[in-house]
């Protein structure tokens, strides 16, 4: 027991640590492939929640294929932005973001029309950062809170032009291994420069309040906004794209325009035209615009309704990554049968509920990192216990057989005297008991093998006790039976008498054993005993390892008597040469019935059959019995 226990103490603390290492791995930026499966994992959970209706505070204005058609070229004129721009501000809109980068010259008077244009109202514009090479870098060598910001090579800013008359974000985002966006970085960097990012200046501008940046959090005046521990900002997607109010730039060319989509709201101008502008898949679109991803990032930075994914959220992560894992182990190594893995089944989806639980409302608990974490552990162990378990039960196996050399002592004795006994078959007169459990394959293949291995002890100790003390000899335990022979190691003028005692004592000792044990299990078993006594010829079996044993006519009839007392109804059926050389002529405390004339299978002839019950006893003989008798 204290070994076992010591190797589930291991095996819990060697979980605990592959918990630690993939969490700390992952979060130092190894381990790439889990961020895809966290992507995968996200959209799902994305997909579970539904579509949301956003709060109704940015209007997208869309340059989309209709304004393409009408102007017949793209980029947009700079004249016709200006125009855009110029019947947006009149409508008074709280803020005006650009997310389409302006850092090339073109035509000079359209490009000193768009810059007059900015001059008159609240502007923010787009601009773009480089980086070295496909992911974001940071300077490990960089120190402080702006240390976890991508560093980029350089950004790419509007003409001078343009953003003299307006303040300017980077419009980068961040996207996963599937290619969906995630987070939005709300600062960025290069080597002597930090820029916001286009959202957060949008939504500063628009919500007019201070802007404090703090290590694991941004402050919008008085309001926290959570972020990742890189200063980004997680989104989730209200819907598929036009879900945030969109409105064609071809409306303000037509004149249809509607003020109310406009005034006192933030207004963004982007690219929603096919193949002119930027497109990423997300769980509710394979194609959604990237200004309605910059748009869904301000909605969340105004609103206050960005997911949380913050410093508590990743202590969260990590303590689910050590002790999910732990638990599931735990329960493996507490109820190693059907059971423990029902209940580690049980265990995984309720973190599983609780995670989407948590994401539905906006709490953004890692899934990708806690399921590896748990899952090749518990496979681990699953294996390490299913391989323990097959040598138990190879050892166990070895045990029953082992158990099947018992001799009585009585025997033990004699083959002390007499080392040749029954080195040559004899033929004498004995009695035979044969007992065996009903159910137990059965059983066998749903419980733990240690409650197998107790319940086959036990068993073997109440046949073993009943047989020694009738004087009778196990020949063998065969598994959840066994063969009792009376008549060795010579015949005695009370064999019959003694198996008739060790049968009726076997029948009341297993009743009582059999209700002693938990409903689970008893309500599987049963039990049924045959005897019959006459001639057999005992010998010798084997030749390194030997065992006495009995065969013949007497030994078939009195197992074949079992299945006659299972077809009846009963437990106990005895022949009637057995009674009449028992001299038995009943009990106060036991029914007989019969006879029945019953054909054994394997046998010419019939055999007069008795069944035996205790008078309170829950088994009845059949009623075909009782009146053949």
């Amino acid at each position: 027991m204290r070994s076992r226990r010591l190797q589930i103490l291991v095996a819990l603390v060697l979980t605990a640590l592959w918990g630690a290492s993939i969490f700390a791995a992952h979060a130092n930026g190894h381990l790439r492939f889990l961020d895809r499966l966290e992507a995968t994992l996200t959209d799902w959970r994305t997909q579970a929640r539904g579509v949301r209706r956003p709060p109704d505070l940015v209007t997208i204005v869309a340059i989309d294929d209709t304004v393409v058609k009408r102007g017949g070229s793209y980029p947009l004129p700079r004249a016709d932005l200006a125009r855009v721009v110029d019947t947006i501000v009149q409508f008074k809109p709280k803020v005006v973001g650009i997310d389409l980068l302006l850092v090339d010259r073109s035509a000079a008077i359209g490009d000193a029309t768009l810059a007059n244009t900015l001059a008159t109202g609240p502007m923010v514009l787009a601009a773009a950062a480089i980086f070295p090479s496909a992911s974001e870098t940071v300077d490990p060598s960089s120190e402080g809170p702006l240390a976890v910001l991508p560093q980029a090579e350089r950004f790419l800013q509007p003409l001078p032009a343009f953003a003299d008359h307006a303040e300017v974000g980077v419009v980068n985002v961040a996207t996963g291994q599937s290619g969906s966006p995630l987070s939005v970085p709300m600062l960025f960097r290069t080597r002597d420069k930090v820029e916001l990012s286009f959202p957060l200046r949008v939504a500063a501008r628009a919500l007019d309040k201070p802007l404090t940046v703090a290590p694991d959090h941004l402050m919008l005046g008085d309001r926290a906004v959570p972020t990742d521990g890189d200063l980004a900002l997680p989104i989730t997607y209200y819907g598929p794209r036009r879900t945030i109010r969109t409105v064609s730039a071809q409306s303000i060319f037509d004149g249809t325009l509607d003020r109310a989509a406009i005034e006192n709201r933030i207004v963004v101008i982007g690219a929603s035209v096919a193949g002119g502008g930027d497109f990423y898949p997300t769980p509710f679109d394979s194609l959604m615009p990237g200004v309605e991803v910059v748009s869904t990032a301000i909605t969340h930075l105004v609103a206050g309704d960005a997911m949380v994914r913050d410093r508590r959220v990743r202590i969260a992560d990590a303590l689910t990554a050590i002790l999910l894992p732990m638990l599931l182990v735990g329960l493996l190594a507490w109820r190693r049968s059907a059971p423990g893995i029902m209940t580690a089944a049980a265990v995984m989806i309720a973190w599983a509920g609780v995670n989407l639980f948590a994401f539905t409302h906006g709490v953004w608990l890692n899934a990708a990192t806690t399921l590896a974490a748990a899952m090749p552990p518990v496979a681990v162990f699953a294996g390490v216990q299913l391989w323990a378990g097959g040598r138990r039960t190879q050892y166990f196996a070895a045990k029953s057989r082992s158990l099947a050399q018992f001799q009585a002592p009585a025997v033990q004795e004699w083959l002390a005297r007499d080392p040749n006994f029954l080195s040559k078959p004899v033929r004498q007169d004995a009695a035979v008991v044969f007992v065996d459990l009903s159910g137990f394959t059965g059983l066998s293949e749903r419980i733990d093998p240690d409650e197998l291995r107790n319940l086959l002890k036990a068993l073997h100790a109440l046949v073993d006790k009943a047989a020694i003390d009738c004087g009778g000899m196990i020949t063998g335990f065969l598994g959840d039976g066994a063969m009792i022979l009376f008549g060795l190691p010579r015949a005695m003028p009370d064999d019959a008498a003694r198996a008739l005692k060790c049968a009726i004592d076997l029948h009341r000792g297993i009743e009582r054993w059999i209700a002693s044990l938990p409903p689970a299990i008893a309500g599987q078993l049963g039990f049924k005993i045959g005897a019959h006594c006459g001639p057999i010829v005992a010998s010798r079996l084997g030749e390194s390892h030997q065992h006495i044993t009995a065969t013949g006519d007497t030994v078939n009839v009195a197992s074949r008597l079992m299945e006659i007392a299972a077809q009846n109804d009963a437990r106990l059926a005895l022949s009637d040469t057995l009674l009449d050389n028992a001299d038995f002529s009943g009990a106060p405390d036991g029914v007989l019935s019969g006879p029945l004339l019953a054909q054994v299978r394997g046998r010419s002839g019939v055999v007069a059959v008795w069944f035996w019950r205790d008078r309170d006893g829950p088994d009845q003989a059949s009623t075909k019995a009782e009146m053949i008798g």
